[in-house]
């Protein structure tokens, strides 16, 4: 007998998964319990209520974890959730590196998916910090300064490209480094297009 909760898109990754499949297996055991819909995406299995997205599951080199989609609004009144970098506003993760972890947290795991799905029927949004909130690195302030048509492209692209750029172009460590990027990155600007585009 076939169980109508699991998303055969999910079987196949089960399947074909090469890290974290014993504790992929089991959280995803825990998650159905909980009563969440089983979808797949971002080529990840993601666990639905009323068609929101609640929580993922993700597999990565060091560890397994479980990704709450607005993660920020949980209370985390045990202080087990991790922003992965200072970057990431709404999601937070629950990290596990092996199955045994996951079974001695059960009730906790179970504990934080009711929260995050009380969070999405309340309909609760994370406050996320708009474009203007973020500091222009300096030495692509400089080069607005040079080039106010660069300044002029950079204001017309969409805030998601300008921060992916701030993000971008802060990340470096050195001053040299981050001169270099901006440099390489102002045809794409000037052109209107994102980082990734």
């Amino acid at each position: 007998m076939t169980d109508s909760r699991l998303n055969p898109k999910v079987d196949e990754y089960l399947s074909k998964a090469k890290t974290w499949k014993e504790e992929s297996v089991r959280l995803r055991e825990i998650i159905l319990d909980c009563g969440l819909t089983e979808d797949y995406k971002w080529m990840h299995p993601c666990y639905t209520t009323q068609n929101k997205n609640v929580v993922i599951i993700h597999g990565f080199k060091e560890y397994c974890a479980l990704l709450f989609h607005k993660g920020a609004l949980l209370k985390d009144t045990d202080g087990i959730l991790i922003q992965q970098t200072n970057n990431v506003q709404a999601a937070r993760q629950i990290r596990f590196t092996n199955v045994e972890q996951i079974d001695e947290m059960e009730h906790l795991i179970k504990a934080y998916i009711h929260e995050a799905v009380e969070i999405e029927k309340s309909g609760q949004k994370v406050e996320m910090k708009q474009t203007a909130e973020y500091a222009i690195p300096e030495e692509l302030s400089q080069k607005f300064d040079e080039m106010p048509e660069l300044k002029t492209a950079f204001e017309a692209l969409t805030p998601g490209r300008q921060r992916a750029y701030i993000y971008y172009f802060s990340d470096a460590k050195q001053s040299k480094t981050r001169v270099s990027r901006v440099e390489k990155y102002m045809k794409p600007i000037l052109d209107g297009k994102g980082l990734n585009d």
